[in-house]
């Protein structure tokens, strides 16, 4: 594979979203984690009762869900499964030329936040979510971490670009 700028952004995306979601991880479980003052499940108050921190060790995939499939079944799920989806996104973006700056970010970012993760569930065993954000009930979101919002966020740009094309088209 010849190294272009094109292939140095998709990988310079992918390390520097692993890197924020990884340093944040072990911030997290060293302050969170460590402090004799918490309890599991407590919320520290960042912007009042809004936006706050709290550590799960989440075992399962996006909110939980699949925590409670049989081992076997969670490794297929949750670790082989999205390595080869991963690296077939990976494939695709580096093959694909005809992908705008956007659609590459967006796909770069979900593979980096999808990588994170994984990595999370084969070293740790879990996946460490520690962001809680409540708006007294008008939105509420499920707890979470910054791998998650670099694949939401990939996800919501793929969305908007497709609105945009099918939109010139």
């Amino acid at each position: 594979m010849k190294i272009t700028k094109r292939s140095i952004y998709i990988f310079l995306v992918i390390f520097l979203t692993i890197a924020a979601d990884q340093i944040s991880k072990v911030i997290v479980r060293a302050t969170i984690v460590g402090r004799t003052d918490t309890q599991p499940g407590e919320r520290i108050p960042i912007i009042g009762d809004y936006f706050t921190l709290m550590n799960v060790e989440n075992t399962g995939a996006f909110l939980g869900m699949g925590s409670d499939l049989n081992p076997t079944l969670r490794i297929i799920l949750l670790l082989i499964l999205p390595i080869v989806v991963l690296g077939l996104v990976l494939s695709h973006i580096l093959k694909d030329k005809t992908l705008d700056n956007w659609s590459l970010f967006a796909f770069s970012s979900i593979i980096g936040g999808g990588i994170a993760n994984v990595y999370d569930r084969i070293v740790y065993g879990s996946v460490t979510d520690f962001l809680f954000i409540d708006l007294g009930g008008v939105f509420k979101t499920g707890i979470f971490n910054l791998a998650d919002m670099s694949v939401s966020a990939g996800m919501i740009i793929l969305l908007l670009m497709s609105f945009k094309k099918q939109k010139s088209a």
